[in-house]
C-alpha cells in the first residue's frame, strides 16, 4: 500500500505570534503529519512545544526520552501535552528547530496515540532533542490542532507551520 501525503494547510509567519491553530481538519485522510520550523523569542536555547487536539488539554499522558549532548533522561507526565523542543532566542542567530509530529488514526473513535521528535539548533551541545510517546485519552475524532509554546513566548517570524493528510491507497 502505496502512502500519500497531501497539503491540507500552511503557515509562515508574518509575526510573532504565540499559537496558530489547523481548524476545519478534513476527516477524509487515514492519519495526520504536522511539520514545523520554528524559534521564539523566549530568552533560552530551546523552549517546550505543545500540541492540543481539538484545544483540549485533557485526558492525556506524555512519555519522553530527551539528550543533550552530555547527558541522557527520560520521564512520564499525565498533564502534560509537551511536543518537543524548539529553538529559543539564546541559540544561534537565525536557526530554527524542527518538530515532526505523527497521528495515526486521527478519525478514530478510540484513544489517539501521537509520536513526536522535536529537536532546537545551536551549535552547541546543550541543546535538548527530545523524543515523545503521547496519548490523547478521548475519542472523538480530532477536527483541530493547536500548537503553541509553553509560558508565554512568541513564535518568532519566519516560523512555519505545514499539516499533511495521508492517504493509504
Amino acid at each position: 500500500m502505496a502512502a500519500t501525503y497531501e497539503l491540507i494547510a500552511s503557515n509562515t509567519l508574518a509575526s510573532a505570534v504565540s499559537s496558530i491553530t489547523f481548524s476545519a481538519i478534513p476527516q477524509t485522510y487515514t492519519d495526520l503529519v504536522v511539520r514545523i520550523s520554528a524559534r521564539c523569542d523566549a530568552a533560552s536555547v530551546d523552549r517546550s512545544l505543545g500540541v492540543r487536539p481539538n484545544e483540549l488539554t485533557t485526558n492525556d499522558s506524555n512519555t519522553r526520552l530527551s539528550g543533550n549532548g552530555s547527558t541522557a533522561s527520560s520521564g512520564r507526565a499525565t498533564t502534560d501535552f509537551d511536543a518537543g523542543r524548539f529553538t529559543g532566542a539564546n541559540a544561534t542567530a537565525n536557526t530554527f528547530g524542527s518538530v515532526e509530529i505523527y497521528i495515526p488514526n486521527y478519525t478514530s473513535s478510540n484513544y489517539k496515540p501521537m509520536s513526536v521528535f522535536g529537536v532546537a539548533e545551536t551549535n552547541a551541545t546543550t541543546v535538548e532533542m527530545r523524543v515523545n510517546a503521547l496519548l490523547w485519552s478521548n475519542t472523538a475524532a480530532i477536527t483541530s490542532l493547536k500548537i503553541d509554546t509553553d509560558t508565554s513566548p512568541l513564535f518568532d517570524i519566519g516560523s512555519s507551520f505545514f499539516l499533511y493528510g495521508i492517504k493509504n491507497s
